[in-house]
C-alpha cells in the first residue's frame, strides 16, 4: 500500500521537474536572443549587397561595404587620423560619414565605437557643414553648440556627436551615395 501512495507523488514531481527544465531552456533561448539583438554589429557583406531594407533596392555595393537606402557604407575596424580617414574614403570614391536624416541615425545605432564624420566647422560660413559643403539638418544633433569648432567630429553610440583632436586616431565610416 505504501508504494501505491507514493507513486502519484513521484509522477507529479517528475512532471514538475520536466516543466522546470523546459522553462529554464526557454528562458535560456530568450536571453540568448535578446543579448544577440542588443549587441548586433554591422557585418561586412561578402559580395554585392542584396539587402532589401526600406529604400535599399537600388544598392549594389562592393565587397566589405554595406548597402542601406541607396548608399554603400564601409565601416572600418582600424583607427586613423581624420585626414588619413578622409583620404582613404576619397581613394574609394566616397566621403566620410554624412548623415542626412534620422533613418540613417537608426542604421548607425548598433555601433559601439566612435567614428570620424565628414562634419566640420566652416569659419567662412560660421556654420557646421558636411564635406560636400551641404548644411547640417538642425534636428539631427542637439549638442553642436558645445563642440569646439577647431576640432573634427566623431559619431558614436547612443546617437552622440562629439569633437576630437583631428590628429587623434578613431575608426571611420566611408559613405558612397549611389543616386
Amino acid at each position: 500500500m505504501a508504494a501505491f501512495r507514493t507513486t502519484p507523488w513521484r509522477l507529479i514531481s517528475g512532471v514538475l521537474g520536466v516543466m522546470c527544465l523546459l522553462l529554464v531552456a526557454a528562458l535560456g533561448v530568450l536571453l540568448k536572443n535578446s543579448f544577440t539583438k542588443q549587441n548586433v554589429q554591422p557585418t561586412f557583406s561578402p559580395g554585392p549587397s542584396t539587402d532589401l531594407r526600406e529604400g535599399s533596392g537600388c544598392c549594389s555595393c562592393r565587397e566589405k561595404w554595406i548597402g542601406y537606402q541607396c548608399s554603400c557604407y564601409f565601416i572600418s575596424s582600424e583607427s586613423k587620423t581624420w585626414k588619413d580617414s578622409r583620404n582613404f574614403c576619397v581613394s574609394h570614391n566616397s566621403s566620410l560619414l554624412h548623415i542626412q536624416n534620422r533613418n540613417e541615425l537608426y542604421f548607425m545605432n548598433s555601433i559601439s565605437y566612435f567614428y570620424w564624420t565628414g562634419l566640420f566647422y566652416s569659419e567662412e560660413h560660421h556654420a557646421w557643414l558636411w564635406e560636400d559643403n551641404s548644411t547640417l539638418s538642425q534636428d539631427l544633433f542637439l549638442s553642436l553648440h558645445s563642440l569646439n569648432p577647431k576640432n573634427c567630429t566623431i559619431y558614436g553610440p547612443i546617437e552622440s556627436v562629439m569633437d576630437a583632436d583631428c590628429e587623434s586616431e578613431y575608426r571611420y565610416v566611408c559613405k558612397q551615395q549611389l543616386i
